[in-house]
């Protein structure tokens, strides 16, 4: 991808980002402690070690440590079903909107990021010549600089097979994602995220 296309899908990007904040009303910030009360309906899945999706089979996310408005904008669009997963959608569908900010400074304060260095191997070189594309959001090792923007540094690796997949079916929906993903083939996929899953970044909650 040229530097002038990563620019346009940064400025993109940052354009969504001011746009949902100038529509969007005023909202309290969210409440840890509120949300840790909120947060134990979602420990059944997440709060389990190695606790994986029925179908397809793959591990639920780490949370720990995610940025709070991306927790809080995955929330939404479960309950919008602008992401298609038929339980998420059924524990976000009731969530107000201070439910969610107070579910997302849960989960966000939950863990630090762990450190540590990186894995290496034949995979993970492949995903990191091709995450250029990615770093305009995602930050060079997965840790992005917005807070729109997930982390994914240290994210399962299968979880982050699946997202990339969903994007790119449009089970999950972004203007931004889609552009990104349309071409990759599976072997991207895989690569991708062999390197992001093993940079230190995110952490478990149980």
């Amino acid at each position: 991808m040229t530097k002038r296309i990563l620019s346009i899908s940064f400025s993109l990007a940052l354009a969504t980002f001011l746009a949902a904040l100038s529509g969007a009303p005023a909202q309290a910030a969210g409440n840890a402690e509120e949300g840790a009360e909120l947060a134990v309906a979602c420990m059944g899945c997440h709060g389990i070690p190695g606790y994986r999706n029925a179908y397809p089979s793959y591990r639920v996310p780490k949370l720990g440590g995610q940025h709070a408005e991306y927790i809080a904008l995955g929330l939404k669009g479960y309950r919008a079903e602008n992401r298609a997963h038929p339980t998420m959608h059924a524990q976000a569908a009731d969530l107000s909107e201070q439910d969610i900010e107070d579910l997302s400074a849960y989960f966000a304060a939950l863990a630090e990021l762990s450190s540590g260095g990186a894995k290496t191997g034949a995979r993970i070189d492949r995903g990191k010549e091709k995450s250029t594309t990615c770093t305009a959001c995602h930050g060079e090792t997965g840790i992005s600089p917005m807070p729109n923007w997930p982390i994914l540094a240290g994210q399962h690796e299968d979880y982050l097979e699946e997202a990339l997949k969903q994007y790119k079916l449009g089970d999950r929906k972004d203007p931004v994602m889609a552009g990104q993903v349309i071409n990759l083939t599976d072997e991207d996929i895989e690569d991708l995220a062999a390197y992001y899953a093993a940079q230190p970044g995110l952490t478990s909650i149980n």
